[in-house]
């Protein structure tokens, strides 16, 4: 049996355009240069760049939060709060 997958799943050139449009709302960038279309390579590098940023984002605030828990006092009513938001 070959490794192809049968038509129904391949997907069509407007759907592939309608997902790198809406890739393209997503992007601060893209959506700041406005109505003018990237090419859909320009587009995945600044998707990839945007979620590294997005990492390094959330690596920063967690070690700003840990160092925040570290410095307060863990039975106080602030410490209660900030456990009740990171808890589920």
């Amino acid at each position: 049996m070959s490794g192809r997958r049968g038509n129904a799943s391949r997907i069509t050139e407007d759907e592939i355009n309608e997902l790198i449009s809406r890739l393209q709302s997503l992007l601060p960038e893209a959506r700041r240069r406005g109505a003018s279309r990237a090419s859909a390579s320009k587009l995945l590098k600044e998707t990839c760049n945007y979620i590294k940023s997005l990492h390094r984002e959330v690596d920063d605030l967690s070690d700003r939060l840990s160092g925040l828990m570290a410095s307060m006092d863990m039975s106080s009513a602030q410490a209660e709060v900030i456990r009740s938001l990171l808890m589920p």
